[in-house]
């Protein structure tokens, strides 16, 4: 064996070498690994006693993709269009060997081959417009040729990995082999070689594009079928034009199109975005003072108290990743409801084709409810969901606590409460942690995980760890009212209510938060959620606000009543604004002495999105939230903040600090209203010119 570059070996079987890329974890297209396999196949290619190349992979996976920590710097020789040339080009055939996953560039490289085999637990695909990019290393341009549009449209503008089986029955693979893969493509380029088959160079195929071709009908329904879920993105788009370049254009002309897509993307705001987001979310990962070595507790069996909404979304986590989940409730009649919504909820997504009948009564068989308490006594981790309230979650752990094993984790999902307190009515608060999950807790991505003042290190790196095992994204939190997220949608609340008394209705203020990519506006969102859950907090507090609790009074709750800050029609989630809404406005908007005026939407939104992130800079004074980066992951995957924009504290650096500081200075002094009173750390960053993630 020849070692040509760090991560990249030439070795022998008979008259095949075999080229060796191991670069782990996930064997990046790094520099040296581009080296090594430029380097490698021009010493076979010139190596007489060679007949073929297999190109494999060390580890655990085929390539992965692009070493993106190279993005935005200075390029470095060899670039992948070299490497990718000179494998396609050379004169004896190369095969790749794919297992785990061929991903983005790792594809790329795998296509420029001219045959491909994989084992059949491998996936590929191309997930680049997650970071706001395409293809750009010709994958817009080979895949459509042996896939065809329709399929590569679909993998590239989604960028979701297909089955091995799938990439068979497309041609995305020649061959799906067993037992060892290494052994498997040395004899596939054996009988390549023995069969004398001409090098099948995808840049010379034809026939599925040609299919294509003066069909423009093809690009404009895939264009329909996607408007929703890539409305203000922009890779989407890209990537549709490059496959339609690779249909109508020559191969060389095509690409030099996808280069100009590609470019125009990288120097784009939304991918700027989504690449800062892409190591936001590993970033989070990351605890000071608790050590990725930390031993967490292995989770065998799980609690849940309380069968409602949130406790039968939180069971149904813990039985998608195969973990026995015990549910409580007080009553049978509670339990069994409880129980039906889960069981409804799979065979919904049943009859969506997300998986079979028999995988819904294998994950039903999973889930265990009881009225009996005793029944999570050797539960690993036991989770609390009853109602929002102080003495019945205090009461709720008192009484786990002489119930749970004495190592099992105690975990609150409370979206607003102490935990510390929480914590108090037990005699082990060392194992008490909040974990919030948001709803519907079965489909949220967030867990916003929140450490209370006791909290052990093992609790801690447990709650991390089984968020990500039941395919959450955890984020660790301090202790206050609200955590991060509410704390500072509880700050957007409080303007989106003065706005609307000030002269705004909640259908212009909701408008203007979906145009900026949020899935829905504030009026909209508690429509959704239920304005009863509001006006109970606020009687608990002893406090108020004025149009919610009239429209409180008169029993519309939100969606759930037909009626809240809209109408909604039967079987119809549609917001319809309401001129009874309206009357309520103004009239309480005249008790109180308010003079209504038209409101521009760059108000609006100002409004509404800079005391967030002031409110985001007194959370990271207080250190509630690790890093400014977290609060964003916060909010991308808890509250629907467009993910090409970042997140908050994101976006507010990219609009300046300088800049959101002034304008609130100006309403400070325009109102008089201490609201508007710059936190210090917004404050001093602004005057020295920096932002919220400068190191």
């Amino acid at each position: 064996m020849t070692a040509i570059t760090e991560s990249v070996d030439l070795d022998r079987r008979g008259r095949i070498a075999v080229l060796t890329v191991n670069n782990p974890p996930v064997n990046a297209l790094s520099q040296h690994v581009r080296q090594g396999l430029r380097d490698g196949v021009r010493a076979a290619n010139a190596d007489t006693s060679v007949d073929a190349i297999v190109l494999a992979c060390a580890g655990r996976t085929f390539i992965a993709g692009a070493d993106i920590s190279e993005f935005g710097k200075p390029p470095r020789e060899p670039g992948l269009h070299e490497v990718l040339d000179l494998i396609e080009r050379g004169p004896k055939p190369v095969v790749a060997a794919i297992h785990g996953t061929a991903l983005g560039g790792g594809l790329e490289v795998a296509l420029a081959c001219h045959w491909r085999v994989a084992v059949k637990s491998a996936r590929v695909g191309f997930p680049e417009v997650k970071l706001g990019l395409l293809p750009g290393a010709l994958g817009t341009q080979r895949l459509p040729r042996v896939a065809g549009v329709e399929k590569a449209l679909q993998m590239i503008v989604s960028g979701d990995p297909i089955t091995a089986d799938d990439a068979l029955k497309h041609g995305v693979i020649d061959e799906i082999v067993d037992g060892d893969l290494t052994a498997a493509a040395v004899a596939f380029a054996e009988k390549v070689v023995r069969e004398k088959s001409p090098l099948r160079k995808i840049r010379d195929l034809d026939e599925k594009v040609a299919a294509a071709r003066g069909k423009p009908e093809i690009f404009a329904n895939f264009r329909k079928s996607v408007a929703r879920q890539t409305r203000g993105f922009r890779a989407p788009e890209n990537c549709i034009k490059a496959i339609e370049a690779a249909v109508n254009l020559p191969f060389d002309e095509g690409v030099k199109r996808e280069r100009e897509l590609f470019v125009e993307l990288l120097n784009s705001p939304e991918s700027k975005a989504q690449r800062y987001f892409f190591f936001a979310e590993r970033e989070a990962a990351k605890i000071p003072d608790v050590p990725a070595d930390t031993p967490a507790k292995d989770i065998k069996k799980a609690g849940v108290i309380g069968a409602g909404t949130m406790g039968g979304g939180i069971a149904m986590n813990f039985a998608n990743a195969g973990i026995p989940v015990t549910v409580v409730e007080v009553t049978k009649e509670a339990l069994d409801r409880g129980l039906a919504v889960v069981r409804k909820n799979y065979e919904i997504s049943a009859s969506r084709g997300r998986f079979t009948a028999a995988d819904v009564e294998k994950r039903m068989g999973l889930i265990t409810g009881t009225t009996d308490w005793n029944a999570v006594k050797d539960a690993d981790i036991v989770i609390e969901a009853v109602f929002e309230e102080m003495p019945v979650k205090k009461e709720v752990f008192a009484r786990l606590d002489g119930i749970a094993k004495p190592d099992a984790v105690l975990a609150t999902n409370t979206s607003t409460l102490d935990v510390n307190e929480i914590a108090s009515a037990t005699k082990r608060p060392e194992s008490v942690i909040g974990t919030h999950f948001f709803s519907p807790a079965n489909v949220m991505r967030l867990l916003e995980n929140v450490r209370g003042a006791k909290s052990s290190k093992t609790a801690i790196a447990t709650a991390m760890a089984v968020g990500r095992r039941i395919g959450k994204v955890p984020v660790l939190v301090g202790v206050c009212y609200g955590f991060v997220g509410n704390r500072m949608l509880h700050q957007r609340g409080l303007q989106a209510e003065k706005l609307i008394l000030e002269g705004a209705l909640p259908h212009q203020v909701d408008k203007v938060l979906t145009d900026f990519g949020f899935p829905m506006g504030p009026f909209a969102m508690s429509d959704l959620a239920g304005l009863d859950v509001g006006w109970r907090i606020r009687k608990g507090r002893g406090t108020k606000s004025p149009v919610a609790d009239r429209i409180c009074e008169l029993g519309r709750f939100g969606q759930k009543t037909g009626g809240g800050y809209y109408t909604y029609e039967s079987g119809d989630r549609k917001p319809i604004p309401d001129n009874e809404v309206e009357k309520i406005i103004v009239d309480v908007a005249t008790s109180m002495g308010i003079t209504r005026r038209p409101i521009a939407d760059e108000e609006i939104l100002q409004r509404l999105l800079y005391p967030m992130v002031n409110e985001g800079a007194k959370i990271l004074e207080e250190k509630i939230a690790i890093r400014a980066s977290d609060i964003d992951v916060i909010w991308v995957y808890g509250y629907g903040w467009p993910v090409y924009r970042g997140g908050p504290m994101f976006w507010a650096d990219q609009i300046g600090l300088k800049s959101l500081r002034d304008r609130m200075l100006e309403w400070k002094k325009q109102s008089g209203d201490d609201f508007w009173t710059p936190a210090p750390r917004l404050a001093r960053l602004a005057d020295q010119g920096k932002g919220f993630l400068d190191k």
